[in-house]
């Protein structure tokens, strides 16, 4: 198991209340880094990860609140998180959005929803979080895709968020090409079906869906000190899954 040292480090994770987010943020804190678990509804789950991140191992663990499809909602969550633990040094851009609907039957008002969550949220953390990691001269940011993302999906169903899971690999690798010279990493975990699904498909690759643990090594990966040439990257979650419509 990757078991990097993020001693002294600070992580915030979006949407990390619940779900996949909550057990990125945990191996987070396993690692010895003090964790802002981001929620925006969710604030008595987010209040019991931040006691089971404690209990993992990190220093410090807060919560803080906020929609990251505004621009001042993540300035505010960003000073909340600097005043409490310091400047983040690594982020993990997992909040996400679903619309599993035919696109004909997405009204435009949650077609923009889908596409601001996923890729407008992204944008607006990673670029809030640049400028004290290009100070420092040392952050990770680690965008969650979707597997297939970069085999450009066509499927009427869930439209939107195959477009905004694209664009997500295409900030990641552009953002990567920014920073180099920066001491900045960018890379994306992109899975298939996890675990916490609402809907499995009739097969599943190696007969399962990806677990929480599957996504942490590699997000754990990324992290590592010794990954800092590891950049732009996107490692699919997937177990060999193919999509029959590429």
């Amino acid at each position: 198991m990757i078991r990097p040292d993020l001693s002294g480090r600070t992580a915030l994770v979006t949407g990390s209340s619940r779900g996949i987010g909550r057990a990125l943020l945990l191996a987070l804190a396993e690692a010895g880094a003090s964790v802002a678990v981001h929620y925006h509804t969710s604030s008595d789950a987010a209040v019991r990860t931040a006691e089971t991140a404690r209990d993992r191992g990190a220093p410090e663990a807060t919560t803080v609140r906020g929609n990251v499809r505004e621009p001042d909602a993540v300035d505010h969550l960003f000073d909340a998180v600097e005043k409490d633990l310091g400047s983040v040094d690594v982020l993990v851009n997992n909040v996400g959005d679903f619309a599993p609907r035919h696109w004909e039957e997405i009204d435009f008002e949650t077609w923009n929803r889908v596409l601001e969550t996923n890729l407008n949220g992204t944008y607006l953390c990673s670029k809030r979080a640049l400028p004290s990691m290009r100070e420092e001269g040392y952050g990770r940011i680690v965008n969650v895709g979707y597997a297939g993302s970069e085999k450009a999906l066509v499927y009427p169903k869930n439209f939107p968020y195959f477009v905004a899971k694209t664009g997500v690999i295409m900030f990641t690798r552009m953002l990567a090409n920014d920073t180099q010279n920066d001491g900045v990493t960018v890379n994306a975990v992109s899975p298939y079906v996890v675990e916490n699904s609402d809907e499995f498909p009739d097969e599943l690759p190696r007969g399962r869906p990806a677990s929480f643990d599957d996504a942490r090594q590699a997000v754990l990966f990324f992290v590592d000190e010794d990954s800092d040439y590891v950049s732009g990257e996107n490692v699919e979650i997937d177990g060999g899954w193919l999509p029959e419509r590429l």
